[in-house]
């Protein structure tokens, strides 16, 4: 499948894909991992399913015209559209948000997914977050 293909296939199908995925990974281990842990199992889980991934991208920062490898690392790119930012914290702050956001912009992608693997119910750990859109519509939750 070419990148205009994978283009093709609309940001909410792609992240409805992603959190079917997350959720199956959640279901079999549960809360209480390490991060890494569940990265792994999500890609694996996601190439499963076929959905294409780029794994810890390292978008570049563009500052005064030149682009800048500062180190950031994207947990997932999805389909080259949809952001997916892994957490295994005890509650999302504001700060994993602005993280979320920065890297939307550092990609070019307009939706993100905050996932947060410490909850019972991985569904509570979700969070969208869409570029472009005020803070009353960004939308926690799915």
């Amino acid at each position: 499948m070419g990148k205009k293909d994978r283009m093709a296939v609309p940001e909410n199908q792609i992240s409805e894909q992603v959190i079917g995925a997350a959720i199956d990974v959640h279901r079999h281990l549960g809360p209480g991992l390490l991060e890494s842990a569940y990265q792994e199992c999500l890609a694996h889980e996601l190439a499963l399913r076929r959905i294409p991934f780029e794994k810890e991208k390292s978008p570049p920062v563009c500052y005064k015209g030149v682009k800048l490898d500062c180190g950031y690392r994207v947990d997932f790119v999805v389909n080259g559209s949809v952001v997916v930012e892994l957490k295994a914290v005890d509650e999302i702050s504001a700060v994993h948000t602005a993280q979320l956001l920065t890297y939307l912009k550092l990609t070019g992608c307009r939706l993100g997914l905050l996932i947060n693997w410490n909850v019972p119910v991985l569904r509570d750990g979700i969070r969208r977050v869409v570029l472009g859109l005020d803070e009353g519509t960004t939308g926690s939750g799915v």
